[in-house]
């Protein structure tokens, strides 16, 4: 069954479109993985957002389906979030409303109290209706420009490592892959537990670097990635180690023997 799922312009999650979405666990019955959604605004609230949104006016704007399911470890309500696949933006807003009539079905028994729900399951009919007033874009995936001040190392590129030409090779790293990887790990480093925000405060919030367990330039090609096994996060400090040499990357559990031969050396 397909499902409309909302996003809010504010949130107590920050989620990123097309890569992560949060949800209390009333709804896991509906958001499970391969379910198609369909991304949902509401009426603009604050006029602040309205460069960031394709109207203000209820409307739906991208499709993608549901990937894994985890739990979110900083709940403590048994919170959960899904990664994002296949993330397709529409070119225009589509209204809920056409003609005066809804593009979901609401139920007689819903009709006060029905637009609340943050994910609302919908029929086949509701979920082909909606789209065919959609103009697709090309789907995100591999195409979003990371933020340098988000990690220097971050990724563009489940496909990753296609190559593109300039002075000489360089494999392309996917944005959504990062958020999906700090979403799983955490804003911790995995190798000496070193948190970003707790040593420099609100100006390093959300910061960490995102380390491939195998070198991009290793993959021959593109290679389906998945960011819990694949991916883990790592101080710039590690990272760095990580790559000290460059015919040889360290694992992390290489790197955590070296830390721990220090810290018992220097005790």
């Amino acid at each position: 069954m397909p499902v409309v799922i909302v996003e809010n312009d504010t949130s107590q999650w920050e989620d990123q479109t097309g890569a992560v979405y949060h949800f209390p666990k009333r709804y896991s019955t509906w958001l499970v993985e391969g379910t198609e959604v369909i991304y949902y605004k509401g009426r603009i609230k604050d006029k602040g957002y309205a460069s960031l949104r394709l109207s203000a006016d209820p409307h739906y704007f991208g499709k993608a389906r549901i990937g894994e399911i985890h739990a979110d470890r900083n709940s403590t309500k048994g919170d959960l979030f899904a990664l994002i696949e296949n993330f397709t933006p529409f070119e225009e807003a589509v209204p809920s409303k056409i003609d005066g009539l809804y593009l979901e079905t609401v139920p007689a028994t819903r009709v006060k109290n029905y637009w609340r729900d943050g994910v609302r399951p919908i029929s086949q009919a509701d979920y082909d209706a909606i789209l065919s007033h959609a103009k697709l874009m090309p789907p995100q995936t591999g195409q979003q420009k990371p933020k340098s001040e988000d990690d220097p190392l971050t990724f563009e590129s489940a496909n990753e490592g296609s190559k593109s030409s300039y002075f000489g090779t360089r494999y392309e790293r996917r944005k959504d892959l990062r958020m999906q990887a700090i979403a799983i790990h955490g804003l911790d480093c995995k190798a000496c537990g070193f948190d970003f925000e707790q040593a420099y405060g609100e100006h390093a919030k959300g910061f960490i670097h995102v380390h491939h367990e195998v070198p991009i330039s290793n993959f021959g090609g593109e290679k389906a990635v998945n960011p819990a096994t694949d991916l883990v996060t790592l101080c710039a400090n590690c990272h760095a180690m990580v790559h000290r040499k460059k015919d040889i990357t360290l694992s992390v559990e290489e790197l955590k023997g070296m830390l721990r031969v220090r810290w018992v050396f220097e005790s």
